[in-house]
């Protein structure tokens, strides 16, 4: 498995280390800033790709990767916090219908459209030249009547009323060139994803930087959102944290039984799940032999 990750470009650093800078961003200036819920214009900037061991990258005009995929083994999910963002699994066994929130390598998407055979698979991506990459460079397939690839934006989607109570699993891993935290991360925008999730059970993974300022921020909008029924996995690599929100009924289940279930997600789809429970337990400060409740 491969340890590079997606992590904030080197332009978007040094932009905020030049002193007096208008644009400089720390907790201090999000604290007291206004309330702005529309959601920033994102940058594009050149899609470029490289290959390293066997696994090819996806750039966005830097280093800093922002998606990978194995040459031997297209659908198999290389990234760790990317494997995290499945752990809806251990809640919902297939939900009828699965979206993602930004295409990137097409990781996601493709797992779910080849291995979760009852479910309709959905990505929306803002970028077209993000589209053409996934297909063109990561083996996305083309559209069929199981899957949808949609170029548009998710503030749109997830405020579409004909989305809202018609989603089990949304997955958000929204940003830009400069990948300062989320693209979209108001309280509105997590509401509407909440919106989204079906009302019977609906989990929603978010990828965020567990270094950096906008995770406090993030962490803060999801709990107002969801009702504080969210959960943050430990750090991965150097920084990424996948947050795990649940909307539905409260949920009250031993750390057993999850163990069970990720013993046969294991078995079926080659996810290391049991890490995640592991992890839940370690986020959630509390013994393997309790109960996971929220």
């Amino acid at each position: 498995m491969t340890t590079l990750i997606k992590r904030a470009s080197a332009e978007a650093r040094a932009f905020s280390r030049k002193k007096g800078s208008k644009h400089r961003h720390d907790e201090d200036d999000l604290a007291n800033a206004p309330r702005i819920d529309a959601p920033r214009k994102p940058r594009f900037a050149p899609v470029t790709f490289s290959e390293e061991g066997g696994l090819r990258y996806l750039h966005f005009g830097t280093e800093w990767v922002q998606g990978a995929m194995r040459l031997r083994k297209p659908d198999h999910i290389e990234l760790e916090y990317a494997q995290q963002m499945m752990a809806w699994l251990l809640f919902i066994e297939t939900p009828e219908r699965i979206v993602q929130l930004g295409l990137g390598a097409a990781a996601l998407t493709k797992f779910c459209h080849r291995y979760l055979e009852r479910a309709k698979v959905e990505a929306v991506e803002l970028n077209p030249a993000v589209v053409i990459a996934a297909r063109a460079m990561f083996e996305l397939p083309y559209d069929d009547a199981r899957l949808t690839v949609t170029e548009g934006d998710a503030w749109e989607f997830v405020n579409d009323r004909a989305n809202h109570g018609t989603i089990g699993a949304l997955q958000i891993d929204i940003y830009d060139a400069t990948a300062r935290g989320p693209v979209l991360d108001s309280v509105s925008f997590y509401r509407a994803c909440r919106a989204c999730l079906t009302p019977q059970a609906g989990v929603v993974t978010i990828n965020l930087f567990g270094d950096h300022p906008s995770f406090v921020r993030n962490m803060r909008h999801l709990n107002e959102a969801f009702g504080h029924r969210v959960i943050a996995l430990p750090e991965v690599h150097d920084g990424n944290r996948v947050a795990i929100a649940f909307a539905g009924p409260a949920l009250d289940v031993p750390f057993a039984a999850l163990g069970e279930r990720a013993k046969v997600i294991e078995a079926q789809l080659g996810l290391p799940a049991r890490k995640w429970v592991k992890g839940l337990a370690e986020s959630a400060n509390l013994p393997l032999s309790g109960s996971f409740a929220i």
